[in-house]
């Protein structure tokens, strides 16, 4: 497996789109590297570029873009709204598979140094890229901005990491490390009044506000007893937040970094704005995403808005995503394009999905052509596709009943488990036809020596069993699924009965058709102690399958009748 990491930089250049390309054309210079998000921003005069790939090919990719914008932007002339130290501001890498924290923070740290000692551009650490905790904070350690840093850096205890203790006049410094997945994230006010906006930003950030004697604003600072400035924390956890004007759209916005969506999500951080701008008496009129978020967050997203107007969250990923587009206003100041900020459809294979990204005449004359493949297990699998979609509906139909309001939790909850059901054996169709496809490779290995001869088996046997498990896993989530078509026949809508029956007509050829290719797969295995168990479990679940369908059909004739 891949080690892979994502490093997200920002450059103090957000207007002139020439400079823009020519840094990230250094990133693409770099192979392996894949270029995902280019989103500049004109007010706050930077921009922020994400890109990923394996750790040696990302640093390098970051060294040559902050060798570039060294070259190209000058800060002692760089003016914007976003606070900011150098061309390159900030370099963070974030891991992403198959690759722990403390080895990405060896590689910013590995890149600091380069930084440093080979370009002399002063290089600071931070998160945990920076074994130093008092100044492991990105806010701190670029407190002053470019403006004050002559002076700061010539003060002992803010010597950087690496190169030289003298802020460089036209690039100034950066600060480079490791840190989790963050999202920048601003909300959007009815109000050109940045002294509100920040009001807001105060209410709800984590650091919140200093505790002052009775104006917040001009009252003394009230300290501890160790004379330490006391603050009223804000509602949110793991967010950062402030507020500003932005000419370019004529309105002010609450700019937050959520550093922990696990702990305050995109969706929280957005009411909870909503509601204390209400009680300024200011309203939100959107939202703005910067760079890339993950799909959880807008799936999560999705769901808690469809939940608070007790309506089915079992509906499919398009539509989450479509919803909390619209309940957030991301698209308010532009279009808000979800295969190119969302950030798991940036790195999706367009091979591991291509049957079904077909139209459904498309898949038909795919498996009507002469090619072997898309076969009976892909097909198989289509069908507890349709099984689990039938029921879904008839769910998600039940949800929405008039007269049922009491019950919409409790048909969405089925909803959202045969949403499951049907994405799951949506990725075992192409995955079957895959499997075929390894297995046909595999045979085709070269088989001259002995050497040869025994890679080309241990090839074939390796892909024969995967060719076992792909159908078993269809043959499980169908008859998985016969648990929500049987309880959409027992108390789902009873105009959709019917639907739900050829629901379970759908998952028993599934299951039926899934056991054929395990059973012809399995005669190609040598390992016959594991062929068994496979036959003898896959037998059971093709007779509980057909034992389902039986139930549920002469249930479903009861109810016509």
């Amino acid at each position: 497996m891949k080690k892979l990491i994502e490093c997200v930089p920002n450059f103090s250049e957000g207007v002139n789109m020439g400079i823009i390309k020519q840094i990230t054309d250094e990133v693409e210079s770099v192979d392996g590297v894949r270029l995902l998000n280019v989103d500049p921003g004109k007010a706050t005069n930077r921009t922020v570029v994400t890109f990923v790939g394996e750790p040696e090919q990302v640093i390098e990719a970051a060294f040559r873009a902050i060798k570039k914008a060294g070259e190209l932007i000058d800060m002692s002339k760089q003016k914007g709204e976003h606070p900011r130290m150098g061309a390159t501001d900030v370099c963070p890498l974030i891991p992403i598979a198959n690759i722990s924290m403390e080895e990405t923070a060896e590689y910013a740290v590995k890149l600091a140094k380069r930084v440093g000692e080979q370009l002399q551009i002063p290089a600071y650490l931070y998160e945990y890229a920076q074994p130093n905790k008092s100044r492991s904070n990105l806010s701190i350690i670029r407190a002053g901005e470019y403006e004050s840093f002559f002076k700061k850096i010539k003060q002992p205890e803010w010597a950087p990491d690496f190169g030289p203790a003298e802020n460089d006049v036209k690039r100034g410094a950066t600060v480079i490390g490791a840190r989790d997945f963050l999202v920048a994230y601003n909300v959007n006010l009815n109000t050109t009044s940045t002294r509100r906006a920040n009001a807001i930003a105060f209410d709800v950030r984590e650091a919140g506000r200093t505790m002052r004697e009775g104006d917040p604003v001009t009252g003394n600072i009230v300290t501890d007893e160790n004379g330490k400035p006391k603050s009223i924390p804000g509602s949110l956890k793991s967010v950062k937040a402030i507020g500003w004007y932005i000419e370019e759209y004529g309105i002010a916005q609450i700019s937050m970094n959520l550093t922990n969506i696990e702990v305050t999500p995109v969706h929280m951080a957005f009411d909870e704005v909503c509601k204390k701008a209400n009680e300024r008496g200011i309203r939100v009129t959107g939202s703005e995403l910067v760079g890339l978020i993950p799909l959880k967050a807008m799936l999560e997203a999705g769901k808690y808005f469809l939940r608070k107007q007790k309506r089915s969250v079992g509906v499919s990923e398009s539509e989450l995503v479509k919803i909390a587009i619209k309940s957030m206003g991301l698209d308010e100041l532009g279009p808000f394009k979800p295969q190119e900020r969302i950030i798991e459809y940036l790195l999706k294979d367009q091979a591991d999905s291509k049957l079904i990204g077909l139209s459904l005449t498309g898949f038909a004359d795919e498996t009507a052509s002469e090619s072997p493949a898309p076969g009976g297990g892909s097909i198989s699998a289509y069908l507890g596709v349709l099984g689990a979609s039938l029921a879904t509906m008839v769910a998600n139909l039940s949800s929405h009943k008039k007269g049922w309001d009491s019950r919409w939790e409790e048909f969405s909850n089925w909803a959202e488990q045969g949403q499951r059901y049907k994405d799951e054996l949506l990725g075992l169709v192409d995955k079957d036809t895959a499997a075929f496809n390894q297995i046909m490779e595999a045979f085709s290995l070269p088989k001259s020596t002995d050497d040869e001869k025994a890679a080309r088996t241990a090839s074939i046997q390796s892909a024969t069993k995967y060719a076992i498990e792909v159908p078993f896993k269809v043959m499980e989530v169908a008859v998985e699924s016969f648990g929500l078509i049987k309880a959409m026949v027992e108390g789902g809508n009873p105009n959709s009965v019917t639907d739900a029956g050829v629901a379970a007509l759908c998952a028993r050829s599934a299951v039926l058709g899934a056991f054929m290719n395990v059973k012809i797969n399995a005669s190609g295995y040598n390992d016959k102690a594991y062929v068994a168990k496979v036959l003898s479990k896959g037998a059971e679940l093709e007779n509980a399958a057909v034992e389902a369908e039986k139930e549920i059909i002469k249930m479903v004739n009861n109810k016509i009748a």
